[in-house]
């Protein structure tokens, strides 16, 4: 089993007044990754950053944070490039924003990124399969994408489940509403890349709960493996 535990902040719920700071912050309290939201006003309702935001972060915190960007927009693949250009890690897209997943998944690769792939709440996980494997990580939304503080969804469990027992070695994320209350639930059903906002940023020791998520992941990691 080659995946690993991995805790990725939501940099949406710090104070974006002084986002580069955050980003330090949140690396200093153990953060694997940062998870940057983009959204278009088209795809989902709200609005947010763009590529030249994330430039300016990249000089910010300099080369070393992965940056895992969650592409909630209209027309993935214009934004493709300049993410790149921009110093993005991971281009993760939604499945339901694209009508040519194979094309958008080689335009990524062709700009040195690694391909995230997402799905909302409404759609089944086996639509997820043709491209399970030519995808770095799979992404299965836990909240409707597009706005905090929203309640975690159980019945999404399943979906994650079934990806970790179909493709065993993938990275799979959760995001929305996931935090100390929640993430028992989602280590055990397999998922190791894990999305939290305000349950990290909002707390006043960051550090004590991105170590108490990454333990109860890697745990359950460890347990699958001898279960097998």
């Amino acid at each position: 089993m080659a995946y690993t535990a991995k805790i990725g902040p939501s940099i949406l719920s710090s104070n974006l007044s002084c986002l580069g700071a955050e980003c330090v912050r949140m690396m200093a309290c153990g953060a694997d990754y940062l998870h940057l939201d983009v959204m278009d006003g088209h795809f989902v309702p709200n609005l947010t950053f763009g590529h030249p935001m994330v430039e300016c972060l990249r000089k910010s915190v300099g080369p070393d944070p992965f940056f895992d960007m969650h592409m909630m927009v209209s027309r993935p693949e214009q934004w493709v490039k300049p993410m790149s250009a921009a110093g993005a890690n991971q281009y993760t897209f939604h499945l339901e924003s694209t009508t040519n997943p194979g094309n958008l998944i080689k335009e990524i690769r062709e700009a040195q990124m690694k391909v995230g792939l997402a799905i909302k709440p409404g759609t089944t996980v086996e639509e997820i399969a043709p491209w399970a494997n030519q995808i770095d990580m799979a992404l299965v939304m836990t909240v409707e994408p597009g706005f905090g503080g929203q309640k975690f969804m159980d019945d999404m469990m399943p979906k994650v489940s079934w990806l970790r027992s179909q493709f065993p070695s993938l990275d799979i994320q959760v995001d929305g509403g996931v935090g100390p209350d929640t993430i028992h639930r989602c280590a055990e059903a397999g998922a190791n890349m894990i999305v939290s906002g305000s349950a990290v940023i909002g707390n006043e020791d960051p550090r004590s709960v991105i170590a108490l998520l990454r333990t109860v992941v890697s745990e359950a990691i460890q347990k699958r493996s001898l279960d097998r």
